[in-house]
């Protein structure tokens, strides 16, 4: 078989680009070099919908964020993933800070973002009583948002596939070559064939572009580290805090996540590794330093982990999207970084223009389902829902997360899914399993036996994040 167009990554990119060519009759297939989606940059950054005002005018981020700001609520409406429209607020701390506060304004103006203002200290206080009294002003971008990364990206997958999409997990593209219109893609699963590919690859997308002789994609990795605070932290900030960005990026940010922790970070260090997701002592003493000037009340004591993500910085400062100049039929689709999540269903918009355009008449697929079946999560129903989903299914009436109150069902729920959970980070993921206070202490040992009776395996073939991350090791074998 010859798919019309292989989607190489199943990132927040790839996996809403996929569901967006699903729109039309093609055969599509998502690859993914790992055992899950949202395994590099879309699993470990912000999680933040940011507004569009730092982006500079006339590029594709500045276009493309204010759109995608703009769609992302429907967007999660339809694929029932969780959304907050907190708003973010960019704080000064000096007169001299309060100008790039005025030109981050009229930057904004230039791209288009709705309903902006700048704060005296009286109004920033009156809005955020939490943040430290050096505070001068702020930019106010009321558009901005929150959402779950890796459960947005999860669930545009779930959605791809019901919609047709063939999913391949495992699936590393090794080599790449071209005839007779057809590009044909080596991978650890053999063979594939398709008329066209998108470059979704993320960290390795200038790898990808390189196998077909375009060497135009040039990336940085830069590493940012994070903590998440406990939930009993509390609402000490409702808005999105910024401080005044550099030229490494938005700085040390303290958010709300969208399941009630609080969030810290990240640093910015450009590094040489495509994977070194370490934390450092260094870096993580630099989030705590910068959190608490925001926020004094912010305390690392309450932090239940800590983590990095890798973004891979564009040299040229903006998204590379559309054909390789080498290859028409190859679409790029990288260098996304900040603000590429919140861009990431505009992207999909455009990419699938650029697709269906060089095509020429695509039939659309009247049957396809924008809307993904709500899942049933526990700790969210009331006691009647909950009775009634136990009385379907004893199964719910199981708690296995106790600090986020997560239960079997769902566990099972997640797994079965489809392009659904084959290991334990990726029942994290879906369900919060693992998420709390303990960190999967009590928990973990649950859930791979779950994996193991629900994949038909034995435990010891169950792992953390797929590869060779085995929970537990047969010592007689």
């Amino acid at each position: 078989m010859c798919f019309d167009v292989a989607v190489i990554g199943a990132g927040v990119i790839g996996a809403l680009t996929a569901r967006e060519l699903a729109k039309y009759k093609l055969n599509i297939a998502l690859l993914e070099a790992t055992n899950d989606v949202a395994m590099g940059a879309s699993k470990a950054n912000s999680g933040i919908v940011h507004a569009g005002f730092d982006a500079k005018p006339g590029t594709l981020k500045a276009k493309l964020n204010v759109k995608g700001c703009s769609m992302m609520p429907a967007v999660c409406a339809d694929l029932s993933v969780p959304y907050k429209n907190n708003g973010s607020l960019v704080v000064a701390f000096s007169e001299e800070e309060m100008e790039t506060v005025k030109n981050l304004y009229d930057r904004g103006i230039a791209n288009g973002v709705p309903g902006m203002k700048i704060l005296d200290k009286k109004a920033l206080k009156e809005l955020e009583p939490n943040l430290s009294d050096e505070v001068c002003g702020a930019l106010d971008a009321p558009s901005a948002g929150i959402v779950c990364p890796y459960e947005l990206t999860i669930a545009a997958t779930e959605n791809a596939v019901v919609n047709g999409v063939e999913f391949k997990r495992n699936c590393k593209v090794e080599a790449i070559s071209f005839s007779d219109g057809v590009f044909s893609l080596k991978t650890t699963l053999g063979e594939i064939k398709a008329k066209y590919i998108v470059d979704a690859a993320g960290a390795y997308s200038d790898e990808i572009a390189k196998m077909i002789g375009d060497n135009s994609v040039e990336l940085v990795m830069r590493r940012g580290e994070y903590f998440i605070l406990d939930k009993a932290v509390g609402n000490m900030v409702s808005h999105t805090i910024f401080q005044c960005p550099s030229k490494m990026g938005k700085g040390i940010l303290v958010s709300p996540t969208v399941d009630g922790n609080l969030l810290i970070g990240p640093t910015a260090e450009d590094i040489d590794e495509k994977d070194n997701t370490s934390t450092t002592a260094n870096g993580l003493n630099t989030v705590k330093t910068f959190s608490v000037k925001s926020c004094p009340a912010v305390s690392t004591r309450n932090a239940i982990t800590s983590f990095t993500g890798l973004r891979a910085h564009p040299v040229n400062d903006d998204f590379t999207l559309g054909a390789s100049k080498v290859n028409a039929q190859f679409i790029h689709a990288s260098g996304i970084e900040s603000p590429g999540l919140t861009s990431a269903p505009a992207i999909a918009e455009y990419l699938a223009d650029v697709i269906t355009n060089a095509m020429g008449e695509v039939e659309k697929n009247d049957s396809f389902n924008p809307v993904r079946e709500e899942v049933f999560r526990f700790r969210h129903a009331s006691d009647e829902e909950r009775e009634a989903a136990i009385a379907k299914n004893p199964a719910y009436g199981r708690i296995v997360c106790r600090c986020e109150t997560i239960t079997e069902g769902e566990i099972i729920d997640a797994i079965k899914a489809p392009a659904g959970a084959r290991d334990v980070d990726g029942v994290k993921r879906r369900t919060r399993a693992g998420m709390g206070r303990c960190q999967g202490g009590f928990c973990g040992s649950k859930v791979v036996e779950i994996l193991a009776r629900e994949l038909g395996c034995e435990v010891n073939e169950i792992t953390k994040f797929g590869a060779s991350s085995n929970i537990l090791f047969d010592k007689t074998k």
